[in-house]
């Protein structure tokens, strides 16, 4: 099978991943170029197939984690399914019980699981980390009628004090409702910090566990039970996220700008929170929203095999043009004249870094990971 041959030169012992960040430029100049070449390399293809758990359906999750499986399912022989979740909770839940062998999370919910806190209180979970991916960017969308203009406008307020807006959070027990949550949390206590003569009892919204293609169908009018049913809904995904992008062209759609919330959050939350801006053309925006940016880790099941590991890493790093281009569907055959069968590519690919791949702490690396990363000087 044509594979990846990779330089393997022996790597001093003792390093850790956070000396190994600190090469920088130097350990960028030993790695070959991703996505470049093929080539050959003597590690043995896994012996069975495995399950991938990505994400909601339409959702980044779910179009890279579909992707790299297609890639890795080519390169190996072996099968890799990929499988649609609800996003990061179920897909620790999944790996950790051996349900599933890959899956992506957030770095926050991740940290939760290792240490047995928040969603993870009955028992912290066990798994690896593969790599860091690229980043989450946290969206709050409302339709472009909405008079909403900042998240203090989606509460009750001295003019309006009986408001009650409804607001879809994600699925249940998903990144998506934790980090929704946490945002709302903050922003209410705000309000009712500056509007003493609101009743505090009474300051927040009607919060909506939707998965993401059903939150992007409640916000438009109103014209079935489910429609019209939200004011605006909470989004952490890549971008663009298809579901929501098609919304500029129907209803219209502007993301409200959290910035002095995902402040407080990343200087007082660990899990890798910082704040980013969302730009303008990836929805068509009138200009660039800052947000909340959450880190995505490639996470397994701890005894996954080391041939499972390794490839994966290897086809991650090594058909990174690949993924960043889109990957046919099997038996695909495009119609005279018309497009390529090719699906959308994913951007997010473009992120990719070995250098940062490395830094999942506290998740500690699958141990043929970090050996794929030692073996390519990182």
């Amino acid at each position: 099978m044509d594979r990846p041959r990779l330089l393997t030169p022996a790597r001093p012992t003792g390093l850790t991943r956070r000396s190994l960040l600190g090469f920088g430029a130097a350990a960028a100049s030993g790695l070959l170029l991703p996505g470049c070449s093929r080539g050959r390399a003597d590690e043995p293809a896994p012996s069975e197939k495995a399950v991938f758990v990505t994400g909601n359906a339409g959702g980044v999750y779910n179009v890279f984690g579909t992707a790299l499986s297609k890639l890795v399912s080519e390169v190996t022989g072996v099968e890799l399914t990929p499988k649609p979740t609800d996003g990061s909770v179920a897909n620790l839940v999944a790996v950790a019980g051996g349900h599933a062998d890959l899956g992506f999370c957030t770095s926050d919910t991740a940290l939760a699981a290792y240490e047995g806190t928040d969603a993870f209180s009955k028992g912290r979970l066990h798994f690896s980390a593969l790599a860091r991916v690229y980043d989450n960017y946290v969206h709050v969308v409302v339709p472009m009628a909405s008079k909403a203009t900042s998240l203090g406008d989606l509460f009750p307020s001295k003019d309006d004090p009986g408001r009650k807006m409804v607001v879809g959070v994600g699925p249940k027990g998903s990144g998506t409702e934790i980090v929704a949550n946490m945002i709302l949390d903050r922003a209410r206590a705000e309000v009712i910090k500056y509007n003493p003569t609101l009743d505090p009892s009474k300051v927040d919204v009607i919060r909506k566990n939707m998965t993401l293609q059903q939150m992007a169908d409640a916000v438009q009018p109103r014209s079935t039970e489910l429609r019209g049913s939200i004011d605006g809904f909470f989004w952490s995904g890549g971008v663009p996220t298809d579901p929501i992008a098609v919304l500029q062209k129907s209803i219209g759609f502007r993301l409200l700008d959290i910035g002095s919330v995902a402040e407080e959050i990343a200087l007082q939350e660990f899990g890798g929170f910082h704040v980013a801006p969302i730009p303008p053309s990836q929805y068509g925006l009138a200009s660039s929203v800052p947000t909340l940016a959450i880190p995505n880790y490639l996470i397994a099941r701890q005894n996954l095999s080391d041939s499972w590991a390794w490839w994966t890493v290897n086809t991650l790093f090594r058909r990174q043009n690949d993924l960043i281009k889109g990957v046919a569907d099997a038996g695909a055959t495009p119609t005279p004249g018309a497009a390529s069968p090719t699906p959308n590519g994913n951007p997010e690919a473009g992120a990719l870094d070995p250098r940062s791949a490395i830094a999942t702490m506290p998740v500690p690396l699958h141990p043929a990971a970090e050996r794929w990363y030692r073996q390519n000087h990182i």
